[in-house]
């Protein structure tokens, strides 16, 4: 039996955490497992006993990214990513730290909302992805964002860390 805190209709909360920074949203390439391999997500986990999804978050980004982060707001929705799990989206603004691929990525990009789409999104992400760029565009970046500017590759740039393989971006 699973004693981890549920989720709606008794599935295991996943929370995942759109990382923005000066109007950036940071994706995550997966390493694993091979079926999502090469495939780009917003970072995040499992909510453990004891964690609200806030909290979680904030565990999640500094194992997975090695950065200190504070959650700013829920996006509307969750979506199911197996019978037993299931996603809510927060937006996150990036405290300290340079995000760095730790855990279950290989590679990190800051995305304008311009370029969100120059990845290849787990299909799972793509309801939340759409409200953060509506979010980004609207606000010109200030959605939790602040301007912390933590260096790394800039607007445009290239990947934080790492570099996608060929074929993977447009």
């Amino acid at each position: 039996m699973d004693d981890r805190p549920p989720g709606p209709a008794g599935s295991r909360l996943v929370v995942g955490g759109a990382l923005l920074d000066g109007g950036r949203l940071l994706a995550a390439r997966r390493s694993a497992p091979p079926a999502l391999a090469g495939r780009w997500e917003f970072p995040g986990g499992k909510v453990e006993p004891g964690e609200t999804p806030p909290q979680a978050l904030v565990r999640e980004l500094r194992e997975e990214l090695g950065v200190e982060a504070v959650p700013v707001a829920r996006i509307p929705g969750t979506w199911r990513l197996s019978p037993r799990h299931v996603l809510q989206v927060w937006t996150a603004r990036l405290v300290s730290g340079d995000p760095r691929p730790l855990e279950d990525h290989d590679a990190l990009r800051w995305l304008t909302p311009g370029q969100v789409d120059e990845v290849d999104w787990l299909d799972e992400d793509r309801p939340a992805l759409a409200e953060v760029v509506r979010l980004l565009t609207a606000d010109g970046g200030r959605s939790g964002a602040g301007d912390r500017n933590a260096g790394g590759a800039g607007p445009g740039g290239p990947p934080v860390t790492g570099e996608p393989p060929a074929g993977t971006l447009p």
